[in-house]
C-alpha cells in the first residue's frame, strides 16, 4: 500500500498539535495533607475551608493556564505514617503538582523527608512550626507559611513577663512540635528572669497522665501545656481533678473553642496563650474573613486557616508564573511571586497578578495572613496574637511582633 507522504506529514503534524493542546490543559492538582481525624481534627476541617475558598476564588478568575485547579484531600489522622501514606498516594496516585499540609511538624517532617523532597514536590505546610524544619535536607521543597516555634517561644515568654508569671511548669507532646516549643519558650523565659521549675514530654493517646502531672507540679506554679486539644482535654481535666494545677498557659496547637466547651469556662477563664495570627486591618486580611464569612459563616477562633488559604495562592502563581504545572518548577517560583519590588497583589486580585505575570510584570503576593515572603529556609516571619479566655470567649488581646 503506497502512503501519501503529504497526508502523512499532515496527520503527523495534527498529532502534534493535539498532544501539545493536551499538555497545555493538563490541570493544576493541588493535595491537602489534612488531619480530618486524630489529635488535631479540630484543625482539620477549617484548614481544608482555607484552601477551598482559595481555589474557588482562583478557578472563579479563570484558574491557571486556563484550567480550573483540581483539589486532593487525603487525611493525616495526625500520624506520621499514616501522614506519609496519605502523601505518598497524593503524589503517586493522584499526580498532585504541589501539596499544603501537614498540619503537626510530627506529621510534616516524615512526608518532607521520606516523600516531598524525594519525589520532588513542592510542600508548603500552612501550620507546621517546629524550628528543626528551617534547617532541614529537604531539596528545597519544603516551605511554610507559619512563623517558627523558635519567634512562638519569645512571644509567649513576653506575655507572661507582662502577665506577671515568674514561674511555670512544662509539659509538652513529645514530637518536634512540642519539644522545639518548650525549648523556645525555656530559653527566652529564664532569659527575662523567669523560672521552670520542671518540664516533661508526654506520649499521646494514653488514658492517663497523672504521673506526668505529678512531676513537673510545684503547687504554685501555672502550667504551659504545649499539645493538641484531643489529648490535651484528657490532660487539662485530669489536671484539675487531681488538684496539680488551676491556672494555665497555652500555645497554638490548644486554641480550640472544643476545649472550653468540653471543660467548662468556669474552669478555663483567665488562661491565655499565643499563636500566630496576621493583623486584621489590612486588605488582605478584610478580603479573606468577608470572603470566608459568605461561604462557611463566621471565620472560627482556631489558627491556620488564612495561612492554608495563602498556600494554594502561592501554587497557583507559582504555576503561572512558571508557565508550567511541573511540581520543581512550581518551586522554582514561589519566591518569585514574593518579589519585593514587584507589584503588590492580594486575595481576590488573582486575574490581575495572572495579567502581570503574562505582561512580564514582576509581583509581590502580600497574604490573608500578612507577608509570606519565603527566606532561603523556606521559612516566614509573622505576627503573633496574645489571647485570653475570658467569659467562655476567645479574646484576642493584641496582635504583635516579638522581640528578637
Amino acid at each position: 500500500m503506497k502512503t501519501n507522504g503529504k497526508l502523512l506529514g499532515a496527520t503527523s503534524a495534527l498529532s502534534v498539535a493535539v498532544l501539545a493542546g493536551a499538555a497545555q490543559a493538563e490541570p493544576l492538582r493541588v493535595g491537602a495533607l489534612m488531619p480530618m481525624t486524630g489529635d488535631l481534627q479540630a484543625y482539620g476541617e477549617s484548614s481544608r475551608n482555607g484552601v477551598e475558598l482559595a481555589i474557588e476564588e482562583i478557578n472563579a478568575a479563570g484558574g491557571v493556564m486556563g484550567e480550573p485547579v483540581e483539589l486532593e484531600v487525603s487525611d493525616t489522622q495526625t500520624e506520621p505514617q499514616a501522614g506519609v501514606d496519605a502523601a505518598q498516594r497524593l503524589v503517586s496516585v493522584d499526580g498532585v503538582s504541589a501539596i499544603v499540609g501537614a498540619l503537626s511538624s510530627g506529621v510534616t517532617i516524615p512526608v518532607a523527608s521520606s516523600v516531598t523532597s524525594s519525589e520532588g514536590v513542592p510542600q508548603i505546610s500552612n501550620a507546621s512550626t517546629s524550628p528543626v524544619m528551617t534547617d532541614l535536607d529537604d531539596n528545597d521543597f519544603l516551605f511554610r507559611t507559619v512563623p517558627s516555634d523558635a519567634f512562638q517561644g519569645i512571644a509567649l515568654a513576653e506575655v507572661a513577663a507582662e502577665k506577671g508569671v515568674d514561674s511555670a511548669a512544662v509539659l509538652y507532646i513529645n514530637n518536634d512540635y512540642g519539644e522545639g516549643l518548650a525549648d523556645a519558650f525555656e530559653s527566652a523565659f529564664e532569659a527575662a528572669g523567669g523560672e521552670v521549675v520542671d518540664r516533661s514530654g508526654y506520649e499521646p493517646g494514653q488514658a492517663s497522665y497523672r504521673g506526668d502531672l505529678s512531676q513537673v507540679s510545684d503547687g504554685e506554679s501555672p502550667l504551659l501545656l504545649i499539645g493538641y486539644p484531643e489529648n490535651g482535654q484528657t490532660i487539662l481535666r485530669q489536671a484539675l481533678e487531681g488538684g496539680h494545677f488551676t491556672d494555665f498557659m497555652f500555645t497554638d496547637g490548644m486554641k480550640s473553642p472544643q476545649i472550653v466547651e468540653n471543660l467548662g469556662a468556669q474552669y478555663l477563664n483567665g488562661s491565655f496563650g499565643t499563636a500566630a495570627e496576621a493583623r486584621d486591618d489590612t486588605d488582605a486580611a478584610q478580603h479573606f474573613n468577608s470572603a470566608y464569612e459568605a461561604v462557611y459563616g463566621e471565620v472560627p477562633p482556631v489558627p491556620y486557616i488564612d495561612t492554608a488559604y495563602d498556600a494554594a495562592y502561592l501554587i497557583s502563581l507559582a504555576a503561572v508564573s512558571a508557565e508550567s504545572t511541573e511540581p520543581a518548577a512550581i518551586r522554582d517560583h514561589l519566591r518569585a511571586v514574593n518579589d519585593p519590588d514587584g507589584e503588590t497583589v492580594g486575595p481576590g486580585d488573582f486575574a490581575e497578578a495572572v495579567e502581570l505575570l503574562e505582561n512580564g510584570t514582576a509581583i509581590n503576593y502580600q497574604g490573608a495572613s500578612g507577608p509570606v515572603d519565603f527566606d532561603d529556609n523556606g521559612d516566614v516571619g509573622g505576627t503573633f496574637a496574645h489571647w485570653e479566655i475570658q467569659n467562655g470567649e476567645y479574646v484576642t488581646e493584641r496582635v504583635f511582633e516579638p522581640s528578637l
